[in-house]
């Protein structure tokens, strides 16, 4: 230990220390511009000076970056070093354009602080200052230089500690400026707009764009609270003014460090103040299609007897409840108590079941609890190599990734296995490119490099698990050189991989989606289980197996018992003593039946077995596979109810929509993906008829006939604690006490004194002995063929978070990436003569979208990827509802499927075409043609438009509609009168249900003023409606949703001569009969 003194009061540090460090240990506060916390000393500044005697010597420098010595006597605040920083302070001013007034830092700069603590007003040496532009490029922050005074904060907090090292100071002495590219524009590099950056800055250099609304001392109150997008768990404040949420400011909270990501940061509270709220009750007009406002007594009073109604006459089991997982701990908890007490019923559910229901069943089945078992901080900062499996953090959780890329910049080895060429790959010490699917027969190609080359932990083996034997036996046969044909790597990488996992002494596995969404999705969970036991790398630090959650509390609906087989804290509802203890507690007879799966809901609606359906919070048309599917399960329901903050493609379909409030507007708890319990604190009241979510729910069980007092967030939490052991020593109160607040719990915490469970199967698993599961290969439950050759790829990307709700209301995310695109290896784009930016339509058994073409080598040949945020090419119209047989979780999300990828063209072309009148007297021709590029020629031809007032009234409702595309309807009706050909036409539609109701306008020919033709114009209003099933083999109808179709039908067509504009590839061609008899889509 080193001895010295500061300011005259001793100090014991450990070898090593900074003054600084040593100073702040007894509450010295000695002044720094540049300085951060756990990153090297920069000393640029020159603010921290101090004045050191040692040995009869005296000399003065800076706090930051001297370790301290024995014997030291260091002043912090003597007249020379006074001094010293005064000059130092005068000198920055000589250089920086003071307008403090005017400033968005203004009462939020630390030199403004320091020259105001120190007494400097203005510089002693006036002169030439800089004169750069501000940089505003950013859609979120901007950078002045001259008011940036070069500490490298910045620069230091974007390389060391969010590890993207997008800026660096360019150029030299009083040219120097910081910049994210070669010609300094901050928007032409790689900066990820996180904003941590700003953040760091101590002046007004860097500012968020959003600051120009408010200065710090105006915020009225800033609430703690826990980030609404992905599971990290992030903390910060939101800043309140006037009753509005104007800005975050990010906390080191024990998962994030003091990091946010761009969602975090910018995309969590313009959605809570959006005008698109639904605002009040709204119950559906059975004769119009139209929603109609509503009181909640109408509301309420509706709902609880249209499903009582139905439980009588066909049955508890006709009824289903899905909880949210976006929403608190609290809210779930009631809505899976007001499906098993008032449904009577276990058809509880939620929206893990399309993700990690497959971690959940898996890890329970392997290790006894489906979880996390180590900490963010610990398997980030205390491993010494990471094996990142079917992740990508940096996007689908970016502050994980941030805390990765910190782990390799300390030294830490990083192995991926990823289909894709995610960020990381590139800094991996090896990338396993495998075949998406092949996960299991990875992981048993792992374990036989193991066992040849005898790493296993025969120890751990021996004392802690069962059913070794038999998975030796199984995984004999997976060589690398058998794995390497099935997963599509090298055999010396997967060699390489295995020896490095298993002779690290602290290697955790860290995985998502890509191993749970898939028809084997159960089994690639317990194969991670499998590696990490082998070699005993379970109930220790830096090590265990990961599931990064993909929402911010579904963790927590899992937790709270939405699930069909476990009440809350995984208490099976077949276990009659547990059962016992819950009906004693909520005094009603509880179904001894496990109940039925989310993703087998929707099929029984469509048979008819599930009548009502109550949803809080999801979107499962946008977020489940299949949307055919859903959105059918949707209609076939007798009565379906929505809670909800926003009109989604979901609500679209519901009887009764009931407008609950946002995570910003009420109290509660969110779980993080580290089993991490996290207070939510209300920040705002929006105006409107909101209500709080939970008495929503509880004035539903009252009106059912269940007698449920009414309940704060905290009573709730409180009853959950009573009820679940694991839970048990938690409570509001203890969240926000000085002991824990603003680190939460842990579970399980089992006791009021319990200090939580960091680390998970210390010393024993949960379920006694660890179980290697015995998993073999299986192929998955759809393969590529002739018309489907390419494998589809689904995910996240890092602007945006599931279905947009949220993100999609702060417009610079949308700005930044806003439409659909489908991501393709160059060597299948160009077979099909597609370049990138090219529009393509998209095709797999299930539907058929379109989208555009991003080319390169991030996929491997034969494999795309494409996000599935947007509703302009939403890849779950395409994906597999293919079903895990233990966690019932589809194919999707990682999720794939299979599909065809064709060029779509985008312009105008005059063709003509020839075919046998006789032949195709019955058809119907169908030509898609994109709205804007209508607008487009028309404006390009407006002389022509102008003198043509059939085509100048059609190209004004092309812009007033704002619609995609049009469809054009060529029919040939020479025997029918015209009237006749139109009804035959407007049933077809009718009966296919494409749209809900629409309307005729006639109108007069547009294209050739020589010919005899009727025009009339059909606008489709509802835009989410399908067709029945039987009209699947007719793919092109799922693109009739969106689109204003126009109807052409003549009774004196000169067919052979006809011309018109069509879609054609880039050329003008005439179109054979061969290929006319393919655009034919449907025959009368």
């Amino acid at each position: 230990m080193i001895h010295l003194t500061i300011d005259g009061i001793p100090v014991e540090v450990e070898k090593g220390t900074t003054i600084l460090q040593a100073a702040r240990q007894i509450g010295v506060e000695i002044p720094t511009l540049c300085y951060l916390e756990d990153v090297l000393p920069d000393g640029s500044c020159r603010l921290c000076v101090v004045e050191v005697t040692n040995n009869g010597r005296t000399k003065f420098d800076t706090a930051c970056t001297l370790r301290c010595s024995e014997g030291d006597e260091v002043q912090t605040m003597s007249e020379k070093v006074v001094a010293y920083r005064k000059d130092t302070l005068d000198l920055l001013l000589s250089d920086h354009r003071v307008h403090c007034f005017s400033c968005e830092a203004n009462g939020d700069c630390k030199l403004q602080d320091y020259c105001f603590e120190y007494g400097v007003t203005e510089t002693s040496y006036p002169g030439e200052m800089k004169d750069m532009p501000i940089d505003d490029t950013n859609k979120f922050f901007t950078y002045d230089p001259s008011l940036c005074i070069l500490c490298h904060r910045c620069v230091n907090t974007c390389k060391e500690i969010v590890g993207r090292g997008a800026i660096d100071t360019m150029d030299r002495g009083f040219q120097s400026v910081i910049g994210a590219h070669y010609k300094h524009k901050w928007n032409e590099g790689i900066c990820e707009s996180c904003g941590n950056c700003v953040q760091a800055c101590p002046t007004g250099a860097l500012t968020m764009k959003r600051r120009k609304k408010y200065r710090p001392y105006q915020i009225d109150k800033k609430v703690l609270t826990t980030c609404p997008h992905c599971a990290t768990g992030c903390q910060y404040y939101l800043l309140v003014k006037d009753g509005k949420i104007v800005d975050t400011e990010a906390v080191n909270g024990p998962s994030n460090k003091g990091l946010l990501c761009v969602k975090g940061r910018s995309g969590c509270f313009d959605f809570v103040q959006s005008p698109e709220r639904i605002k009040y009750p709204l119950i559906k007009n059975k004769e119009t299609g139209e929603f109609e406002r509503a009181t909640w007594d109408e509301a309420l009073d509706l709902v609880a007897s249209k499903f009582m109604e139905i439980r009588k006459q066909y049955g508890s089991d006709s009824l289903a409840g899905f909880a949210c997982s976006r929403s608190p701990n609290e809210d779930i908890y009631m809505v899976q108590k007001m499906v098993r007490c008032c449904f009577g019923t276990n058809n509880t559910d939620n929206c893990a079941r399309v993700c990690h229901s497959a971690s959940v069943a898996g890890l329970a089945m392997t290790l006894g609890s489906g979880a996390m078992t180590n900490p963010i901080e610990d398997i980030t900062k205390n491993a010494d190599l990471i094996m990142l499996v079917g992740s990508n953090p940096e996007e689908a959780h970016p502050v994980v990734g941030m805390q990765i890329r910190q782990a390799i910049k300390r030294g830490c080895k990083l192995i991926v296995v990823d289909p894709r060429d995610i960020g990381l790959a590139k800094k991996a010490d090896i990338h396993l490119k495998l075949k998406p699917g092949t996960n299991v027969a990875f992981a048993n190609g792992i374990m036989n490099v193991i066992l040849s080359e005898g790493l296993q932990d025969d120890k751990f083996i021996a004392e802690r698990t069962e059913g070794f034997e038999e998975l030796k036996e199984i995984v004999k046969d997976y060589t690398p050189e058998k794995v390497a044909e099935i997963c599509h790597i090298d055999a010396d990488d997967l060699r390489k991989a295995a020896i490095m996992y298993a002779k690290a002494d602290r290697a955790p596995i860290i995985y998502c989606l890509g191993v749970t969404e898939h028809s084997t999705g159960t089994e690639g969970v317990m194969s991670m289980s499998n590696m990490a036991m082998m070699v005993g790398k379970l109930g220790r630090e830096g090590c265990g197996v990961n599931p990064l959650r993909g929402q911010n509390n579904v963790q927590g609906a899992c937790d709270m018992g939405a699930q069909p087989n476990v009440y809350p804290g995984y208490q099976k509802v077949t276990d009659p003593a547990v059962r016992e203890k819950f009906e004693k507690a909520w005094g009603v007879k509880l179904d001894p039946n496990i109940g039925t799966h989310a993703t087998d809901v929707f099929p029984k609606a469509i048979t008819g077995e599930i009548k009502g359906l109550y949803i809080y919070g999801e979107d499962p048309v946008v977020t489940d596979p299949d949307t055919t599917h859903i959105i059918k399960a949707l209609k076939s329901l007798d009565f379906f109810v929505l809670q909800e903050l926003f009109m989604t493609e979901t609500a679209q379909y519901a009887d009764v929509i009931l407008p609950g409030v946002s995570y910003a507007e009420k109290e509660g708890t969110f779980t993080n993906t580290e089993r991490r319990v996290q207070r939510v604190r209300k920040a705002v009241t929006v105006p409107g008829e909101m209500r709080l979510d939970t008495d929503i729910i509880i004035d539903l069980m009252n009106r059912m006939g269940y007698p449920q007092p009414h309940l704060t967030s905290a009573q709730i939490m409180d009853e959950i604690a009573s009820l679940t052991p694991s839970f048990a020593g938690i409570s509001h109160e203890r969240l926000d006490s000085e002991e824990v607040h603003g680190q939460g719990l842990q579970w399980p915490c089992t006791s009021k004194d319990h200090p939580g469970t960091p680390i998970m199967h210390v010393g024993k698993f949960s379920r006694g002995l660890g179980w290697f599961y015995p998993a073999k290969y299986v192929p998955s439950a759809e393969l590529p063929d002739e018309e489907y050759p390419i494998i589809l790829m689904t995910g996240r990307i890092l602007y945006h978070y599931t279905t947009r709700a949220m993100t999609g209301k702060t417009p610079e995310l949308m700005e930044i990436e806003g439409k659909s695109f489908i991501e393709m290896n160059i060597v299948d784009a160009d077979k099909l003569g597609i370049k990138n930016g090219d529009k393509v339509r998209v095709s797999s058994r299930r539907g058929s979208i379109e989208s555009t073409a991003r080319v390169g080598t991030k996929t491997s040949p034969g494999e795309s990827w494409m996000p599935f945020h947007f509703p302009d090419g939403n890849a779950n119209w395409l994906t597999n509802a293919a079903l895990d047989k233990y966690a019932r979780i589809p194919i999707f999300c990682y999720r794939y499927g299979f599909c065809q990828v064709r060029y779509l063209p985008f312009v105008f072309h005059t063709n003509s075409f020839c075919f046998n009148r006789t032949v195709y007297k019955h058809c119907i021709l169908m030509i898609f043609i994109h709205i804007k590029y209508m607008i487009s020629w028309c404006q390009n031809h407006i002389s022509t438009v102008s003198k043509n007032h059939r085509l100048k009234h059609i190209y004004d409702l092309c812009k007033v509609r704002h619609l995609y595309s049009v469809a054009v309807f060529v029919k040939d009706i020479q025997s029918d009168t015209c009237d006749q050909g139109i009804s035959h036409c407007v049933l077809l539609i009718q009966e296919s249900r494409v749209c809900s109701w629409f309307y005729c306008v006639p109108c007069a020919p547009f294209i050739n003023d020589h010919a005899d033709f009727f025009l009339w114009i059909i606008f489709v209003h509802d835009m989410s409606v399908t067709l029945d099933q039987s009209f699947h083999k007719e793919r092109f109808i799922q693109t009739l949703i969106p689109y204003l179709i126009i109807k052409i039908c003549s009774t004196s067509l000169d067919l052979p001569s006809f011309r018109m504009y069509i879609i054609m590839k880039r050329k003008t061609i005439h179109i054979s009969v061969k290929l006319f008899q393919a655009m034919i889509m449907c025959s009368l």
